[in-house]
């Protein structure tokens, strides 16, 4: 029986699909944005991943 300790190497940062920056945003979409995080229970991080990929896969170029 063998009775090493496993431990996996963690991801680093960047390195889980996600990226991060900055971006500049009307003051009455943040409002908006954090009623609706209060009403889901979800972050607004989360929120703006599912918002951006509905919009993008939503969206049509002309």
């Amino acid at each position: 029986m063998d009775n090493k300790l496993i431990i996996n190497k963690k991801n680093l940062k960047g390195e889980d699909g996600y990226k991060t920056f900055s971006v500049r945003i009307k003051e009455d979409i943040v409002i908006k944005l954090n009623q609706l995080s209060t009403e889901t229970n979800r972050s607004r991080n989360e929120l703006i991943n599912i918002l951006l990929e509905y919009a993008i896969d939503n969206s049509k170029v002309k």
